[in-house]
């Protein structure tokens, strides 16, 4: 079962584009009452289809999220721990190789998470690693500490400092850490390599079909950031452990998750887009500016054709950001 079902999207992605249902419906050419049963869980393949470029969604996955499974995923090593969370779940992840057992996140409960440990292997793990902060996912943190497990985490108390791009050897495992805050900050995820393929360990930045929710549109746009950064040089063969739901592959999501694919696939070399995110940002840019080099035509057309811009937009170019970052105009001083 999914984390996400298309409500919870809709939601998100709304939140993530500072549209209430009316606008978003104005805007895709919609009544307002079609997105506002879409909502409440009457889906439509065609009232999804026609909100998803408003919403930076892929058109294809958002009309076909209401039947998405991830593909039966099983990797050699990779244990799920499937443990409650009040009427909900919240998953663990075991990885063993050779003597080597580590874990990843420490549920809600500590005695649910100890359980299941003993259950599958027997003993605590040599090494756990926390993604991020949240009460369901540290839930037995004292009781690996006070274990002697080390505990490896950014901004827990207690715990082995690991900033993005710190690397940890556990027997054959190589365990990497890198920044997937949005969702949470600090957040990390975790690259583990020494099995039968790469793995990524996304705790709640990413779930099969959707993605972690966001407390603002500026911290949505910077969670897709992050997701872009991270995600864009992985194979597809790459196994994506999630902090809810089921464990999927970035070559299935790429294909089929309405996020991301959007982001990842279309952002930069589709008018449609452009034309949409751009123009929710007050950011006008006639449409034959905007062409396959799609990047590098906006900076080429905003330098020549805008005389002042918003301070946010002049760091984010002094910092030689992409062109997406864009979504972040305000407005645009004339």
């Amino acid at each position: 079962m999914l984390e996400d079902d298309f409500t919870y999207v809709l939601r998100k992605a709304l939140l993530g584009h500072a549209l209430a249902p009316s606008d978003a419906a104005a805007r895709a050419g919609l009544a307002e009452a079609d997105v506002l049963a879409l909502l409440r869980g009457t889906f439509c393949a065609l009232t999804a289809r026609k909100l998803a470029p408003v919403l930076g969604l892929n058109a294809d996955a958002f009309a076909a999220h209401a039947t998405y499974q991830p593909r039966r995923l099983t990797v050699p090593g990779i244990v799920r721990l499937d443990l409650p969370y009040g009427k909900e779940q919240v998953n663990a992840w075991i990885i063993h190789a050779g003597d080597a057992v580590i874990l990843f996140d420490a549920g809600y409960a500590t005695t649910d998470l100890i359980d299941s440990i003993t259950a599958t292997c027997g003993r605590l793990p040599d090494l756990a690693f926390i993604t991020h902060a949240h009460h369901d996912h540290i839930g037995a943190l004292g009781t690996l500490l006070g274990a002697g497990v080390p505990v490896h985490a950014a901004g827990i108390t207690g715990t082995v400092a690991m900033p993005p791009g710190a690397t940890v050897h556990c027997g054959p495992l190589v365990i990497r850490a890198c920044d997937l805050s949005g969702h949470a900050a600090p957040a990390l995820g975790f690259h583990v390599s020494g099995l039968a393929r790469p793995v990524l360990a996304v705790g709640d930045a990413l779930f099969a079909g959707s993605m972690g929710g966001c407390g603002s549109p500026a911290i949505y746009q910077h969670a897709l950031r992050r997701l872009h950064a991270v995600l864009e040089p992985l194979p597809d063969a790459t196994a994506l452990l999630p902090g809810h739901g089921p464990p999927t592959t970035l070559g299935e999501e790429r294909a089929e998750l309405s996020v991301i694919k959007a982001f990842m696939d279309a952002h930069f070399d589709t008018k449609e887009v452009y034309k949409t995110c751009l123009a929710s940002s007050g950011f006008i840019i006639p449409t034959q500016h905007i062409g396959g080099a799609a990047a590098q035509n906006v900076k080429l057309w905003a330098y020549n054709h805008v005389p002042t811009y918003v301070s946010t937009f002049k760091q984010l170019v002094a910092n030689k950001q992409r062109a997406h970052d864009a979504l972040y105009i305000e407005r645009i001083q004339k």
